[in-house]
């Protein structure tokens, strides 16, 4: 049509480097220990910012998994089918290493600061394509739980450690590599896993790395496609750790029935099932009765990466923001010279920065681990940095998509599946309540760890009064453990705050920590992007956090 002339429409946001183009990612590296590995992620980068991986993720969550229960004969199938999108985003992470790099050190190739690259490189996968990261995460984060029982362990490992995807549904020994999912939830139970019914009898003799057969139910199996699984059930000894494989050592399929994949909200390339099972047969991790203990290690880095995420996805909405509103042109110049969208981008920026910085200081204190502050950082602040990162980021990318107006509001410009996505890292692993309530348990049992935090964050914020202000009043809600528990969440808010301010004003420029502090530390701060930034250079802050040129 003669009337169809597309002009003043900005550029569709592909083809970008995701590492080169994002400031705050990059230092963030560097200052972490991760430096030796920019080469890396910079070709990591361009892979997943191209719009062929944009275009996979795309196709992934428009074609989500589908259950095959039965063959064609009314045999029990329990397979589940994925689009080639889906297996072309797992290569291409696994490759990377994302689904090992915590621990690749046990198989000989260790490198300085693992989980910072492995964190730099799930920021840009999450951002090609959120959903597959969940059995990436989970695969990693087991090994933490398997080296707990040794014999189990080396069965195991050496399919882990393998950097080629093998998508094949064949028993573990004859596949190239293997990924581990998770089984924890129960209908009756939820968070509360020690309301599990599900029950565990020995297969013969009972004891760490012995036989089970499992009897019972999961409400939610996460990533039902994996070779294993593991798993939590009731022993003699009390509820307990297991691993559960889809094949059994036989060659025969394990006693796993799925009932349904789960209709989500977003989270749509990836399958999370319910399963019953009947004798069902698994190998015993630890002692009896310590199924709790055994799995949080694998939770502790799970949350690792759900604040990775959350940073990722908030940094990829800004990005689109950013370009779309430096582009496109209103009332005669660019949205981006405009005061008021000035304005909401440089706010959304402070929130973007200070996510990425608390999560890369995370992952950072997951690998010094020699010293007192950085084991204490490990404790208090992985529950503490995913209340809050995850908190923030579903009202932090309605505000990018707003900046797009109704662009932002279609599907085909990705920000309204970026909006369904980032709830589920808030509610994975443990709701913000259940972030209290663990809190409030090293509160009680490591004091001094709570203690070394806020002291250091004491130290750092010399001579910035508005900050020791702050830190203050977070250290007196420790001095009322009867109103503690009804204002863990006031606790877990004001810590991450005063984090990621004092990380601000080490790491970032004056004229963004300054903002920061200014329009987040009071107690009467703002409600909504865009109106508490005063007198900040928002021009300054914008331009820090736009995606650099060059794509």
């Amino acid at each position: 049509m003669t009337t169809h002339t597309v002009f003043n429409q900005s550029r569709p946001f592909r083809d970008v480097n995701l590492f080169t183009s994002d400031r705050v990612l990059r230092e963030a590296v560097e200052r972490e220990g991760g430096g030796a590995a920019v080469p890396q992620l910079m070709t990591l980068g361009a892979k997943t910012g191209s719009a062929e991986a944009f275009e996979r993720g795309r196709l992934a969550n428009d074609n989500p998994p589908k259950l095959r229960a039965f063959d064609e004969k009314g045999r029990r199938l329990d397979f589940v089918e994925f689009h080639p999108a889906y297996h072309e985003c797992m290569a291409l992470s696994m490759e990377s290493g994302l689904h090992c790099g915590s621990f690749e050190h046990l198989a000989g190739t260790a490198k300085a600061s693992p989980n910072v690259i492995r964190a730099a490189g799930s920021f840009m996968a999450a951002q090609m394509e959120a959903g597959h990261c969940c059995p990436v995460t989970m695969t990693n984060a087991a090994v933490a739980t398997l080296l707990q029982q040794p014999d189990v362990a080396n069965s195991w490992l050496p399919k882990i450690f393998t950097r080629i995807y093998d998508r094949a549904f064949l028993p573990a020994a004859d596949k190239t590599s293997v990924t581990i999912g998770m089984g924890m939830t129960e209908k009756q139970g939820g968070t509360d896993v020690r309301a599990n019914t599900s029950q565990a009898v020995p297969a013969g003799t009972s004891g760490p790395g012995a036989e089970y057969l499992l009897t019972g139910h999961k409400w939610f199996l996460s990533a039902p496609m994996s070779d294993a699984f593991l798993m939590l059930a009731q022993a003699a000894g009390g509820l307990s750790c297991f691993l559960v494989p889809r094949y059994l050592p036989d060659g025969s399929i394990n006693a796993l029935q799925f009932q349904r994949l789960k209709d989500k909200l977003g989270n749509r390339s990836n399958a999370s099932s319910e399963v019953e099972f009947a004798n069902a047969h698994g190998w015993l991790i630890g002692e009896e009765g310590r199924g709790v203990p055994a799995i949080i290690d694998m939770v502790i880095h799970t949350r690792l990466d759900c604040v990775v995420s959350s940073a990722a996805l908030m940094r990829l909405s800004l990005a689109t923001a950013m370009q779309h509103c430096h582009e496109r042109q209103v009332f005669g110049k660019a949205l981006t010279d405009q005061p008021l969208m000035q304005s909401v981008l440089a706010d959304l920026a402070l929130d973007c920065e200070a996510a990425t910085q608390l999560a890369f200081r995370l992952a950072g204190a997951f690998d010094r681990q020699d010293t007192e502050e950085d084991q204490a950082w490990r404790r208090v602040m992985t529950p503490v940095a995913k209340y809050w990162v995850c908190k923030i980021a579903p009202n932090f990318v309605y505000e990018a998509m707003e900046c797009l107006g109704g662009n932002g509001y279609v599907e085909v410009n990705g920000l309204a599946r970026i909006y369904r996505e980032v709830p589920v890292n808030a509610i994975w692993e443990g709701s913000g309540n259940v972030m209290g309530l663990d809190v409030l348990r090293i509160l009680m049992k490591e004091p001094d760890a709570a203690a070394l935090v806020l002291d250091r964050l004491t130290d750092q914020a010399q001579g910035e009064r508005r900050l020791s202000a702050h830190i203050e009043r977070v250290r007196e809600l420790l001095h009322k453990p009867r109103e503690l528990e009804a204002n863990a969440r006031t606790f877990m808010e004001g810590l991450a705050m005063a984090a990621a301010a004092s990380l601000l004003r080490a790491h970032a420029p004056a004229f963004v920590s300054d903002a920061f502090i200014a329009s987040r530390l009071d107690a009467s701060r703002y409600r909504t992007y865009g109106t508490a930034l005063g007198r900040a250079d928002t021009a300054a802050i914008v331009a820090r956090s736009a995606p650099a040129s060059g794509r």
